[in-house]
């Protein structure tokens, strides 16, 4: 399970070339992008010469709904002219990202606004994606956010603005109106891929946790001895396997029936893996006490890093109602 073992250290996606966003983002190149857009973009990514990062969320509008995302790409010629402000753009701040691929709506020709295009589309045919280069003029890097008090330095979370930003109609990824599906096609292996290092950080955890419990004492014996202790440990292992299996039937169906057929299944692994790995570094922060919520451990930084999971790619509440309509629809009277 190699996403799991990357799991259990927080920069060794990276030295697989394996981490997010830039695994998302090769995938979409691989899959929607034009033979000079991956000779441009793809192959510098697949040789892990340049990052990349993913500008979607905004601090306007709740973009767990893809079809809330407000920023203008305006046609100009033979030029997308691009307006609007991002949020926690993972990787922007690192001085290697040189892409970002940018979710907005498309308008222009359709009236002196240009509304018409976006007003008279389906409401999931109304965002594309463009492809922008770090140092296009306008594009500008407002601030690194903190995730509880950490910076997640070099890479970082970005807010970026993008002031009358000029790019090529050439960067246009696949085709005006494709951005949900592009971006729905990008967040299912995204998914499936936190999920698996989330495993790999509850059984670090756990690791921790033993170790801490065979070497601590406490009312004359040893943590480990105490029932309290023991239950932390064995619920541990019993949710970290549950979570294992249902995230491998997820990997099974998406190899052999597709992402579409595996919806229910990532759904359901999207929710379960976080708070499962939140409930092991929960035991495990408790039993090394004050010294699990400091830098001496890397516990406190994985909880940090977890608990924007259930946020990250889509919060609890948007898959749990897609695991429950998947449920409805199945269920007979």
């Amino acid at each position: 399970p190699l996403a799991e073992l990357m799991g259990c250290n927080e920069w060794c996606a990276e030295v697989f070339n394996c981490a997010a966003p830039d695994t998302g983002n090769m995938e979409l190149l691989a899959h929607f992008g034009t033979r000079e857009q991956q000779q441009t973009w793809l192959q510098p990514l697949l040789r892990g010469e340049i990052r990349s990062c993913f500008a979607m969320t905004e601090p306007q509008s709740a973009c767990s709904d893809a079809t809330n995302v407000q920023t203008r790409i305006e046609r100009e010629g033979d030029e997308y002219v691009i307006n609007g402000r991002k949020v926690w753009t993972t990787g922007a701040g690192d001085p290697r990202c040189k892409l970002a691929i940018v979710m907005g709506r498309v308008v222009g020709g359709g009236g002196p606004s240009g509304e018409a295009d976006a007003a008279g589309a389906s409401v999931r045919m109304q965002q594309s994606m463009v492809l922008v280069p770090m140092d296009t003029a306008g594009v500008d890097v407002v601030r690194m956010l903190s995730v509880f008090g950490y910076d997640d330095a070099p890479h970082g979370h970005a807010e970026v603005a993008f002031h009358n930003v000029r790019v090529s109609r050439a960067n246009l990824l696949h085709e005006e109106g494709g951005g949900f599906a592009m971006a729905q096609a990008r967040l299912g292996p995204g998914r499936i891929h936190h999920c698996m290092r989330s495993i790999g950080v509850a059984e670090r955890a756990l690791a921790a946790l033993c170790a801490r419990a065979k070497t601590r004492r406490a009312f004359g014996q040893l943590l480990a001895r105490h029932g309290a202790t023991e239950q932390a440990i064995a619920w541990s292992r019993v949710e970290l396997e549950q979570v294992r299996l249902l995230t491998l039937k997820a990997a099974y169906m998406m190899d052999t029936l597709g992402n579409r057929a595996a919806m229910q299944e990532i759904a359901m692994i999207k929710v379960a893996a976080p708070r499962m790995a939140l409930a092991v570094l929960d035991r495990a922060i408790q039993v090394h006490g004050g010294a699990g919520v400091c830098q001496d451990h890397v516990l406190a930084h994985a909880w940090a890093s977890l608990r924007t999971l259930r946020l990250a790619d889509g919060p609890d509440e948007v898959h749990c109602r897609t695991i429950a309509r998947w449920e409805l629809m199945k269920s007979k009277l």
